[in-house]
């Protein structure tokens, strides 16, 4: 597929690796144009010591092919921020794909973009898609029609591959795959909540408790928006 536009939005304290897993995998994508969109052409804090510097502006992004909204801590504003909810609302109208890695997936819920459709998210925020219309379920990469959902993470890697997959072909995302050389074999098993150390499991729910009433306060306001909007 010649000419496919593909853009992934930025915002402050995003998680990044939730960003370059996919930005890799789509930069390989023969004739692919990818898109790094923010409001405004300036350096955009993430999660870590990186900042990323958009390569366009909300207003000045063509119609995407796919668009993609990765997560970080960063979805607690942007669920409740207007500019980002309308700049995905009209891209959304056009674009083939409409998708997102980790909690990026609520953000596409606040715009009104999962009502009725099948999502995934990072396992500490599974239950806040429901209020947003959306069907949780819980897998690592979700297709509905052309909604496209990652997990926690990492899960943006598979994300990407199966949608290059399913937008070129499967010979093309395993050329990617290999160069890459996305061969994992994790050192431990304790990727996920089911299969984590129960005391790992706990230190890890404690550690996130802190934030965590902030962010369902968050979900929650923009879910009820969204409802009174509907």
């Amino acid at each position: 597929m010649s000419d496919l536009q593909i853009g992934i939005v930025l915002f402050p304290r995003v998680t990044q690796l939730d960003f370059t897993g996919p930005l890799q995998v789509f930069s390989s994508v023969p004739g692919a144009t990818v898109h790094v969109i923010w409001k405004r052409i300036e350096p955009v804090s993430s999660d870590s010591v990186m900042a990323i510097t958009p390569t366009i502006s909300f207003a000045e992004c063509p119609q995407l092919d796919v668009i993609c909204v990765p997560g970080g801590f960063g979805t607690d504003e942007m669920v409740n921020d207007e500019e980002m909810l309308a700049f995905l609302r009209k891209q959304a109208e056009g674009a083939k794909y409409i998708t997102s890695v980790c909690t990026g997936s609520l953000v596409l819920g606040a715009a009104g973009l999962l009502k009725g459709y099948r999502a995934t998210t990072h396992w500490s925020a599974m239950e806040a898609l429901a209020p947003f219309g959306a069907i949780p379920t819980k897998t690592r990469v979700c297709t509905d029609r052309n909604r496209v959902t990652g997990g926690g993470v990492t899960a943006g890697i598979d994300f990407a591959l199966t949608l290059v997959a399913q937008m070129v072909d499967r010979k093309t995302a395993e050329a990617i795959q290999l160069r890459l050389e996305y061969n994992p074999a994790p050192p431990f098993n304790a990727g996920s909540p089911e299969t984590a150390p129960a005391e790992i499991l706990t230190l890890m729910q404690e550690r996130m408790a802190p934030t965590r009433q902030r962010r369902m306060d968050n979900y929650r306001r923009a879910a009820e928006r969204l409802a009174l909007h509907a």
